[in-house]
C-alpha cells in the first residue's frame, strides 16, 4: 500500500511508458522515459500494477484508426493499481486504495491519470495484479448487452469466440442469469474452456455450421442475443440465427469490417443490430457504465460466480513487443496481461 504517500504526492523524476510514432508491427513500440502524468482536479493518479492488452490496441498500432485525430495516443485501455494522488474535486477515493480503471488510452505505463468517474475500487476476490482483466470485458458486456436486453432465465445467448477475454466474461454473466448459452470456438481445447465457464452448447466453427446448430438446439426459435467478435463475415449468418425480436451486438471485427445485410430478412426477424466502441464514449457515459458495472457485476466477481479468463503467459511492460507478438499469434486464451514491476 502507499498509505505513507501524501495526497499531493511524491513523484519519481522519470517514469516509463510504451510509445510509438509510426504505424506497423510490434517492432514500432518503444519502452521509454516519459514525463510525469499531471492530473486534473477531477482525476486520480494510479500507480499501475498491471494493464490489459486488447484487440483495439493492436488495431491502433497498425493504423486502423489512422484518420482519428488521436491515432498516436498511447496504448492501453484498462489498468489495475494503487491510487497515488487524488484530485482536489474527487470524492470517494484515498491514496492507497486498490482500484481498476477504464481508460481512453495510456494504460501501458507505470503511472496514469484517469477521470475519477472511470475508476472503481477493485472488487474483492481477485488479486490486484489480475484485476486489469476486468474493466474492458465487464464494461463491454454491460454496455453492449445488459443495457439493451434483459438477461433472463430461459433466453438464449450465442457467443462467438467463446474462449476470448470478453466473450468468456459474457458466457459467465449469462450463465449466472440462467440463460442458455451457445458458444463457438475454433478448437476442442477452447470449446472445453467455454463449457467450463457455463456454455451449454458448443460449436466448432471449423467443423460445424453455427446457424444449423442454433436452429436445432432452439427448436427453430433462434438466439435471442448474439455477441459477435468476428464482424463482417458473420453478419448475414447471424441474422439467420436470430430469434424474432432478437439483438445482435457487434463488439469486434476480427474477421473483417465488411459484411452484407438482407434488410428484408432482418425486418422479418424484427431484429436489431447494435455496435459501439467504449473508447469513443464520453467521460460522462463511461462514468455511468462503470457505476453500473460496479453495482451489478463486481458483486458477481467478489462472490466467485464470475471470474476473468486469464492467459497463463505474462509479460513485463518492458517486454511489450513480445507481448504484442504473442497476442497476434492467436495462441492466447483469455486476457493477456502486462505486469508493471514495482
Amino acid at each position: 500500500m502507499l498509505d505513507s504517500i501524501p495526497a499531493r504526492c511524491q513523484r519519481r523524476r522519470e517514469l516509463k511508458a510504451v510509445i510509438y510514432t509510426r504505424f506497423g508491427g510490434p517492432d514500432v513500440l518503444r519502452y521509454e522515459d516519459v514525463p510525469d502524468p499531471v492530473c486534473g482536479a477531477d482525476e486520480v493518479r494510479i500507480q499501475v500494477a498491471s494493464a490489459g492488452i486488447n484487440r483495439k490496441d493492436i488495431n491502433q498500432r497498425r493504423g486502423v484508426y489512422a484518420n482519428h485525430t488521436s491515432a498516436f495516443d498511447r496504448l492501453g485501455l484498462e489498468v489495475a493499481g494503487i491510487v497515488a494522488e487524488v484530485g482536489s474535486e474527487v470524492d470517494g477515493f484515498s491514496v492507497g486504495d486498490e482500484v481498476i480503471a477504464l481508460l481512453d488510452g495510456g494504460g501501458y505505463a507505470e503511472q496514469v491519470c484517469v477521470p475519477a468517474g472511470q475508476v472503481t475500487l477493485a472488487p474483492h476476490g481477485i488479486r490486484l495484479v489480475d484485476a486489469a482483466s476486468l474493466p474492458e470485458a465487464a464494461a463491454t458486456v454491460y454496455f453492449m448487452l445488459m443495457r439493451h436486453a434483459q438477461f433472463e432465465a430461459g433466453r438464449t445467448l450465442l457467443v462467438h469466440g467463446g474462449a476470448g477475454g470478453i466473450s468468456s466474461f459474457a458466457i459467465q454473466v449469462a450463465h449466472h442469469a440462467g440463460m442458455r448459452v451457445i458458444a463457438t470456438a475454433g478448437s476442442p481445447a477452447k470449446l472445453a474452456i467455454a463449457e467450463r465457464l457455463g456454455a451449454h452448447t458448443l460449436i466448432d466453427y471449423r467443423q460445424q455450421d453455427f446457424v444449423s446448430v442454433v436452429d436445432a438446439v432452439s427448436s427453430g426459435r433462434g438466439a435471442d442475443l448474439i455477441f459477435d467478435t468476428v464482424g463482417g463475415p458473420y453478419l448475414s449468418r447471424n441474422i439467420e440465427a436470430l430469434a424474432i425480436g432478437g439483438l445482435i451486438a457487434v463488439v469486434g471485427v476480427q474477421g473483417g469490417s465488411q459484411g452484407s445485410v438482407d434488410l428484408r430478412q432482418l425486418m422479418s426477424r424484427q431484429g436489431t443490430i447494435t455496435s459501439s466502441a467504449l473508447k469513443d464514449q464520453s467521460v460522462l457515459q463511461k462514468k455511468t457504465i462503470m457505476k453500473a458495472v460496479s453495482d451489478e457485476i463486481w458483486p458477481l466477481v467478489a462472490s466467485g460466480r464470475v471470474s476473468p479468463l486469464l492467459d497463463p503467459q505474462r509479460f513485463e511492460l518492458a517486454d511489450i513487443i513480445d507481448a504484442h507478438r504473442y497476442f497476434e499469434s492467436g495462441s492466447h486464451v483469455g486476457k493477456v496481461l502486462l505486469t508493471v514491476s514495482g
